[in-house]
């Protein structure tokens, strides 16, 4: 421990200096709010927006059943970004910005048709079993959650960077400490840019940054065999635009939390080589 700690002290001695955004402005400051929308009233229009109201109640009840159909298990990461999905969704519904809510609900529906192609592959293998025992399965569920959560907070990086932000570093301490712990897990690292660029240098960008975060965690003691990497540059955006804070929030990794026998799913298998 005190090792590892005099490790990641020495990290943050030579990283650079990194600004975020303020507290609860940032893409992962998600609290899942109930949505609250006003009523339509019988002599009231209908406009644009009760429509993307629509499509919001679809994909919520579409990830509603894929929950129940155990997708929180087998997938936890996907699902707690499909959460922070829809409760963003919401609010900008509420505030008014519909174009903004009409492109995130395009990105959610990608989201859970992939998501839903993931487990309906999964349980046809059957190589994601949850447990039987309820309290058992939450605990597991809990334990994942919070090594996600490590994971893919403060997962951003500067424009034209592979270079891992200090608070980064100290989340990937911490879950590689846990998931030494409990060995029944392997990491999916995928990488992504902003829409900035031709797309050739972006993949290239993104799996460097993959590589980045691989080689951080190998460091930090983790197994090689249990961290896989893939890119998919920037046709997977967290946020659409292309303003200087959706742009920050876009360059990334995602990190997948999977079962060791659960098979990968790549954008780009090559990417895995080596």
């Amino acid at each position: 421990m005190k090792k590892i700690l005099g490790l990641v002290f020495g990290l943050l001695s030579v990283s650079g200096c990194t600004s975020f955004a303020e507290p609860g402005k940032g893409g992962e400051a998600e609290n899942y709010p109930q949505a609250a929308f006003s009523p339509v009233m019988p002599d009231q229009p209908l406009g644009p927006e009760h429509g993307l109201r629509f499509d919001w109640e679809l994909a919520a009840r579409h990830l509603d059943i894929l929950i129940l159909e155990k997708a929180e298990w087998c997938f936890p990461a996907t699902v707690h970004q499909a959460k922070q999905n829809e409760a963003r969704i919401a609010r900008e519904l509420e505030g008014g910005l519909q174009l903004d809510a009409a492109n995130d609900l395009v990105i959610q529906r990608n989201l859970l048709k992939r998501l839903e192609r993931q487990l309906d592959y999964v349980k046809r293998q059957e190589t994601c079993q949850p447990p039987t025992d309820s309290n058992n399965g939450n605990s597991d569920i809990e334990l994942a959650q919070k090594i996600h959560d490590l994971l893919n907070r403060d997962n951003q990086f500067a424009f034209n960077s592979a270079e891992l932000n200090p608070k980064y570093i100290v989340n990937l301490s911490e879950a590689s400490q846990l998931l030494n712990q409990h060995k029944d897990f392997k990491l999916l690292i995928t990488g992504h840019a902003d829409a900035l660029g031709e797309e050739d240098a972006n993949q290239n960008l993104a799996l460097e940054r993959a590589k980045q975060v691989k080689r951080y965690l190998s460091i930090f003691g983790l197994s090689q065999q249990r961290i896989h990497v893939d890119s998919v540059g920037s046709n997977d955006p967290y946020l659409s635009g292309t303003e200087p804070h959706v742009r920050l929030t876009n360059r990334r990794v995602t990190i997948e939390l999977l079962q060791l026998d659960q098979p990968l799913m790549l954008e780009n298998p090559s990417h895995n080589e080596g």
